[in-house]
């Protein structure tokens, strides 16, 4: 068959929009999904305690919103006097937000002047909820760790922290507690390396189309049933790095199936946690999440409680995140 040249002209450029469009797809879903390769665990090997995860859950899981300062500063002294039992020096920073005052309570392991790794969850709940995946969930996984490295020190130096006020009305203000605490590192010339927050990480479930997404497009991209862990952050290139080294360490454990998105900030979700607090100070942050109320029908919900929740997940994931948190220390 012979082609005219407008013919000919026409199917070349057919054919350079299809080989455009499917370079743009692998380099979105590059960037998107960050593929890796599954690392080699560097860390000791730890076993999480279920029991010790459930009860945590169990202790917080009241009402706890930011009108409720009695309650907050009974759970802050809490958290002060468990990290005070493992052998480490609670820090209470305290600030005014709306007439209030609130702290936010963190403890340093390893040489403060160092660059450190800083991971935490915020302990405060949206309205007068019980919130036990929102995020008592996240703060039973932060002592589990702080237990964990009492007995095993990190390599280098990290920093433990329970923030307050990451909910509704101070989320993404400068009374946002993680705010706080960046901007008062910042103040104080401390480098952080990198941030995790935990958020939400104690429901799963293995039935297929139990995890939705925030946009059509993504779902194709990952799993139908909501039993794995995801990494979320911007598309930042210390962004993009952070999420394959943690990506690559959790996995390396195998405890957890562990996914990942770098997205633009227009995704839903990109940004709700206090991992946003780091970005403005040039520090790579990311959240680790169950995905909340893209598979949690409880969340921001009465029935959020601790019942709902799976403490061996839990469990697994907190041995993933010691590793990546030992692989960060290490590097620097």
């Amino acid at each position: 068959m012979r082609y005219t040249d407008s013919v000919r002209i026409a199917l070349i450029f057919l054919a350079a929009l299809v080989a455009t469009l499917v370079i743009l797809f692998f380099a979105f879903h590059e960037v998107l999904t960050q593929p890796v390769a599954t690392g080699v665990m560097r860390g000791p090997k730890q076993s999480a305690d279920v029991g010790r995860l459930e009860a945590d859950v169990k202790t917080l899981a009241h009402p706890r919103d930011y009108t409720n300062t009695k309650q907050l500063d009974e759970d802050a002294t809490g958290l002060g006097d468990r990290l005070r039992a493992l052998g480490m020096t609670p820090i209470g920073r305290r600030f005014d937000a709306g007439g209030r005052t609130y702290q936010n309570v963190s403890a340093i392991l390893g040489d403060p002047k160092r660059p450190r790794v800083v991971v935490g969850a915020h302990y405060d709940s949206d309205h007068a909820l019980p919130a036990a995946d929102d995020n008592a969930s996240g703060v039973a996984v932060v002592l589990e760790l702080a237990r964990l490295f009492a007995a095993t020190p990190p390599p280098g130096t990290v920093e433990l922290v329970f923030w307050t006020l990451e909910e509704e009305p101070y989320f993404a203000e400068s009374e946002m507690g993680s705010a706080v605490h960046a901007n008062a590192l910042a103040k104080e010339g401390v480098t952080v390396t990198a941030a995790l927050s935990i958020e939400t990480v104690g429901y799963y479930k293995n039935e297929p189309r139990t995890q939705h997404f925030p946009a059509p497009f993504v779902g194709s991209l990952y799993p139908s049933a909501g039993n794995f862990i995801a990494l979320v952050s911007n598309t930042g290139a210390d962004n993009r790095a952070l999420v394959r080294r943690v990506k690559s360490a959790m996995r390396a454990v195998g405890t957890i199936d562990v996914h990942s998105m770098n997205g633009p900030a227009w995704i839903p979700g990109i940004d709700w946690s206090d991992h946003r607090s780091y970005w403005p100070h040039g520090w790579p942050a990311l959240m680790i999440t169950d995905t909340a109320p893209n598979r949690n029908p409880n969340y921001h919900e009465a029935t959020d409680t601790p019942d709902t929740l799976d403490y061996g997940k839990m469990a697994a994931l907190t041995e993933a995140i010691f590793e990546a948190i030992w692989v960060l220390a290490t590097d620097h």
